[in-house]
């Protein structure tokens, strides 16, 4: 049922640190979105808007500012949030509306104007948000959380600095090629390397930065498709899953962290992020073995090789050696975030996983220029939110 959806026109604005108005960036993207469908705002029966929370109240209503600037049609809207997931459940609403029969074309915007600086929380003190009391009681900030991801790695598998130096390496390498990332130059191991520590054992340039940004789809029928551009040009939205954990194994990556739980109720068949990509392979009906590329989460380098095994490109440990054979960098097998990921791009929340599905599909219609993977046929992009919100989305020729 799901092949019934279709990747009409893609659109993003360039990523960086401009300090514009969110509205701005998400607007652009938008129209480049339309126009690249072939469409004009008038033609959109439906709207989402991928929440921020860092820019007002528009940022909370985000479908309803994007209508109003775009101007009052009449169109149906719905807002949505789920941390860095915010992008791939607004897909999500735009699909199924659409399979449910309630409209033939969808727009989805995010974008974001992200603070100087690495995240912290919003809204003032609440002392009753885990979120809130990581980072005042116990100091954990985005880079500590992502330190000590790597350090499981290192603990775990063998990885090591190194490992995690040749991500950044091979992902500024596809994003110097990228006219919408914000970074845009080349670097060495060396380089990285030699950057401060930030969290230990990560440097600067292991870790992603805030960035502003925007990201655009049109989604529509396969049947309006078919009326407004050529079939070898459409791109199949075979899946998209938006999963939570599953209890007991609800400590989301830790699945090799016992707890009494374990001891009454077996654990899930697979950890969470390994379930949130194969839950999506099981609707597109394929396996990682039939991708002809991958947009994970880079948070930082050492979460890009737990991402690769998680999506099941080779078994747990194993990334690395991927990684120094070239299978997952351009020219090889599976290249892993292609468009230069957010190592070259930056978090804006709301835009990500849009932005990764723009990816996905201008490879599969043969317009990523440089970077282009010869042949894509298939692809999965993949991220998590805070709380469990983790997300996938399979697009398919």
């Amino acid at each position: 049922m799901s092949g019934d959806v279709v990747v009409l026109g893609t659109g993003m604005h360039p990523w960086g640190k401009q300090g514009r108005p969110f509205l701005e960036y998400g607007l652009a993207a938008a129209r480049a979105a339309l126009q690249d469908a072939g469409l004009t705002w008038p033609d959109v029966q439906y709207l989402v808007g991928a929440d921020t929370i860092r820019n007002g109240y528009p940022g909370f209503v985000a479908g309803a500012s994007y209508a109003r600037a775009l101007g009052w049609t009449g169109a149906r809207i719905a807002s949505c949030y789920a941390a860095c997931a915010s992008g791939a459940q607004a897909v999500d609403l735009a699909r199924t509306r659409i399979l449910a029969g309630l409209c033939d074309v969808a727009l989805v915007v995010g974008a974001d104007s992200a603070p100087k600086g690495f995240f912290k929380p919003v809204g003032g003190e609440r002392p009753d948000d885990p979120d809130w009391l990581r980072f005042r009681l116990l100091g954990a900030t985005n880079p500590a959380y992502f330190g000590l991801y790597a350090r499981r790695r290192m603990a775990l598998h063998g990885s090591t600095p190194y490992d995690f130096a040749a991500v950044k390496v091979k992902n500024a390498r596809a994003g110097a090629l990228n006219p919408m990332a914000r970074y845009r130059g080349a670097v060495t191991t060396e380089e990285v390397l030699a950057s401060p520590v930030v969290a230990d054992p990560l440097r600067l340039m292991d870790i992603c930065a805030t960035s502003d940004g925007g990201a655009a789809v049109v989604l529509a029928s396969r049947s309006y498709a078919r009326r407004h551009a050529p079939a070898g040009d459409l791109v199949r939205l075979a899946a998209v899953s938006t999963v939570t954990p599953t209890f007991p194994g609800t400590l989301l990556e830790l699945p090799d962290f016992a707890t009494d739980s374990c001891a009454a109720v077996p654990p899930p068949e697979r950890p969470f992020r390994a379930a949130v990509a194969h839950a999506a392979y099981e609707e597109a009906g394929l396996g990682p073995a039939e991708l002809s590329l991958a947009e994970v989460y880079d948070l930082s380098t050492a979460m890009e090789l737990d991402w690769v095994e998680d999506i099941g490109l080779c078994p747990p440990g194993e990334a690395g050696k991927l990684l120094r054979d070239g299978v997952t960098a351009l020219g090889g097998r599976v290249p892993v975030n292609p468009s230069g990921g957010l190592a070259s791009f930056g978090e804006a929340i709301p835009a990500q996983a849009i932005a990764q599905l723009c990816e996905l599909a201008d490879q599969l219609r043969g317009r990523a220029g440089p970077r282009q993977v010869p042949g894509a046929k298939a692809g999965l992009a993949a991220n998590q939110g805070l709380f469990g919100h983790g997300s996938a989305i399979v697009v398919t020729r």
